[in-house]
């Protein structure tokens, strides 16, 4: 098959327009063809056009000497299972560590997964309790249970890693094959929603099942078993039993802070981290829908507008949009108790109220010294601010963007209706900030205003506190996956540094899938296998 790039036609075209441009383009009826990617170029609000990129069979490739092949993007294990292989546990069931087991699974590994939390839809009606009752469950909420942080979010599924290995293609093949819409094969930037999220979720996990693995719910890893050599040789569970195990895959997500402090207490390499903190910002949908899609808003093929913006502050802070939901709800995403944090959360059909995205600010360990450990200190002083702010009730403390630019307390909000539940109390979120990100966060939003008109909107309204954007802090590992002063300990995913977002983090988790593999058959991992990131950014290409 040959690939075809660029071709732009009206977002109003009819079926037949495509097939008569791939002709035109390449001067024959090819046989067949299939969408590769379909993106909206919006850069010019009032001629909105659809760009493909699409593969077709012909005749004869050689009268098209300058087309290129299209790649091979089928996924091939690295190794597979010799024997009675020792099972490898996974410490974690969201995306990373149910990609993790998958992969493992798939090679015939028979991997153990272990979650503290309980299966998706008891955990479901666990994180509802706290959305419509105010009461916490802490080992069954937005963080932890099946799926984890990314099952109650938008289900967003693009990234900014490179995927030349093409594990994120087997990530969205994984997805469709557990009942996600076709179309997040061929869309620029797919999504999935919440709902279709927990299906697809126990669907993998029989697959899993089905090949050979297990899963243990309500399983909490409460200590590493170390040889004399700091060689992993099992896992400790807080009810006292211990399982052996010589590789033992970390992906546990960027909320289990008791986790990371029993390994830092057992020695694990792990440095600190940059992180952000801030607000989830409201906007009635219509208003982003009009400032992106202009005379296009509300045309179905675009659906709900979304947005990405970034200011560089006089302060040196920088100041970004995170994880923004399109016609979504915000969401109370605490796991301990006595915190208030926010989250976004959109179903797939986006067709609530309101967009809703974090406005957050660049944090770095110089503003939080003191040792791995020492982020996860600064933000539960935010978080229990913020509990304050609310009433001590779990709701969260609310203000409008015009009373926030001002300097002011809220007394009462505006139109644009709350959707943060189990509810919000006007407030001054100045009283949950650190000052520098105040300041930061007020030139931003008037800034932000330049590029989607209205956004500062006096009437907007802002929520506290977002502040699990990422883990803060990394878990240091090597080209093998392992970490480089516990060996058979594979650091994997958001919690470990080195995702962010659904997409990134199932591809982390095969990746270290397949170093688990090599090292469990004493295998060496191939060079364009090697784990990237040890050190950087946790974002490999």
């Amino acid at each position: 098959m040959l690939r075809l790039t660029e071709i732009k036609l009206p977002l109003d075209h009819p079926p037949e327009a495509l097939a008569s441009a791939i002709a035109a383009r390449l001067g024959e009826t090819p046989i067949a063809f299939q969408v590769f990617r379909r993106a909206p170029d919006a850069r010019f609000r009032n001629a909105i056009r659809l760009t493909y990129t699409v593969d077709v069979t012909v005749a004869d490739e050689t009268r098209h000497p300058t087309l290129r092949q299209t790649p091979d993007t089928t996924y091939r294990p690295v190794t597979s299972a010799q024997g009675s292989a020792a099972r490898p546990l996974v410490i974690g069931a969201g995306p990373c560590g149910l990609f993790a087991a998958l992969v493992l699974a798939e090679m015939g590994f028979r991997p153990i997964v272990l979650e503290r939390g309980k299966v998706v839809r008891e955990r479901t009606k666990d994180t509802w309790g706290l959305w419509r009752r105010g009461v916490l469950n802490p080992e069954s909420n937005v963080q932890f249970g099946e799926g984890c942080a990314g099952t109650f979010s938008d289900g967003k599924l693009h990234s900014q890693i490179s995927d030349r290995l093409h594990h994120g293609r087997k990530v969205l093949t994984e997805f469709v094959r557990a009942g996600a819409p076709e179309e997040i094969l061929w869309l620029s930037k797919p999504h999935v929603g919440t709902f279709r999220l927990v299906g697809m979720v126990e669907s993998m996990r029989a697959r899993i099942e089905a090949l050979g693995g297990e899963y243990r719910f309500e399983s909490k890893v409460c200590g590493i078993d170390l040889a004399d050599d700091r060689s992993v040789r099992g896992v400790r569970l807080d009810d006292g039993t211990t399982i052996a195990a010589r590789q033992v895959v970390l992906a546990v997500g960027h909320s289990a802070r008791d986790t990371f402090a029993m390994l830092h207490e057992a020695g694990v390499a792990m440095q600190a981290k940059a992180f952000s903190l801030g607000v989830r910002i409201e906007h009635p949908q219509s208003l982003i829908d009009r400032a992106r899609w202009g005379r296009f808003a509300g045309n179905p093929i675009l659906g709900a507008a979304d947005y990405k913006l970034t200011h560089h502050a006089s302060n040196g802070r920088s100041v970004y949009s995170f994880c923004m939901c399109p016609g979504g709800t915000v969401v109370a995403a605490a796991s301990e108790p006595g915190r208030v944090v926010t989250n976004g959360m959109s179903q797939y059909s986006r067709n609530e109220g309101n967009a809703n995205a974090g406005i957050v600010v660049g944090i770095t360990p110089d503003d939080y010294p003191g040792g791995p450990l020492a982020g996860i200190d600064f933000q539960r002083h935010w978080e229990g601010r913020a509990f304050v702010a609310g009433g001590s009730n779990y709701r969260a403390p609310a203000q409008r963007l015009g009373d926030f630019l001002a300097g002011r307390a809220s007394t009462t909000l505006g139109p644009v209706a709350p959707s943060y539940r189990p509810g919000v109390t006007p407030a001054n979120l100045a009283d949950c900030l650190p000052d520098f990100a105040v300041v930061a966060m007020r030139e931003a939003l008037v800034a932000f205003d330049r590029d989607i008109p209205g956004f500062a909107m006096g009437d907007a309204l802002l929520t506290g506190v977002e502040t699990r954007t990422s883990a803060p802090l990394r878990i240091d590992r090597g080209e093998d996956g392992q970490s480089p002063n516990t060996p058979g300990l594979f650091p994997a995913g958001e919690g470990a540094g080195y995702a962010g977002g659904i997409l990134s983090a199932g591809v982390d988790g095969i990746r270290i899938a397949e170093a688990v593999g090599c090292a469990i058959n004493g295998e060496t991992l191939p060079s364009d296998r090697r784990i990237r990131g040890g050190g950087g950014s946790g974002i490999y290409g």
